[in-house]
């Protein structure tokens, strides 16, 4: 879903020249189409999560309790897989190959999406900071409540994206994941974004976690969720 610049502004409240000025200054993701700013909301969310302002905005606030706790992160990662020591080359079937494992899919789907994912621009990588990135197919599908998966992709040598940079650091952790439905996307980016801001999920990587505790690190920031506590993952 796209919106415009009055109605992005008017969504966090802001006057036009400020969302003008984050665009400049701050590196907002926007689309420009026949003279008109066009911003995707999904974009958008996981931009302004980075910053702490996801909830000064109607259409990126938290989702309801219910939806959160449902959603949990845990048992999609213990589905997807955590992947060391990959090189660049590898990551994009890597990609394929969690999508094609991914439960509650129909094989048709699994194979659009492997499609869509080796297709020029199937992924968005989204570079959140710290060298993290949470790659997500470039399209939203719609694949029903009991599907979506979660990958951890440790890339050492780091990747090289075109998509404009958060910092300095360069890309070596990736959070790919596939979302059930475009409200869950927005959910998902959220609760990553704020995982990897707690900065449990990257002390855990800086120390050689393994998959185990990586996924206890997970559970417990789903817990917390569930019981109505944030930010998730806090150290």
């Amino acid at each position: 879903m796209y919106l415009n610049l009055v109605q992005l502004a008017e969504s966090f409240g802001v006057s036009e020249k400020v969302v003008e000025g984050w665009i400049r200054e701050e590196g907002l993701p926007h689309t420009p189409e026949r003279r008109v700013l066009l911003f995707d909301r999904a974009q958008v969310a996981q931009w302004a999560a980075t910053r702490g302002l996801a909830t000064k905005a109607g259409f990126l606030a938290a989702a309801s309790p219910s939806l959160s706790a449902a959603l949990r992160l845990a048992p999609l990662l213990r589905s997807g897989g955590i992947f060391r020591q990959v090189v660049a080359p590898d990551v994009r079937e890597i990609f394929v190959r969690v999508a094609s494992g991914m439960h509650g899919a129909t094989p048709p789907v699994r194979e659009l999406l492997g499609q869509r994912l080796r297709a020029e621009g199937g992924v968005t990588y989204a570079p959140v900071g710290g060298g993290f990135a949470l790659p997500h197919p470039a399209t939203r599908i719609t694949l029903g409540r009991e599907s979506g998966t979660l990958a951890l992709i440790l890339v050492p040598a780091g990747l090289a994206l075109t998509e404009p940079r958060v910092d300095e650091v360069v890309v070596t952790r990736l959070l790919f994941f596939i979302a059930p439905s475009p409200r869950a996307h927005l959910d998902m980016v959220g609760r990553l974004s704020r995982l990897i801001a707690g900065g449990v999920l990257r002390a855990s990587l800086e120390r050689g976690a393994g998959d185990e505790e990586i996924l206890q690190v997970v559970a417990a920031a789903d817990a917390a969720v569930a019981e109505g506590k944030r930010p998730e993952g806090r150290a």
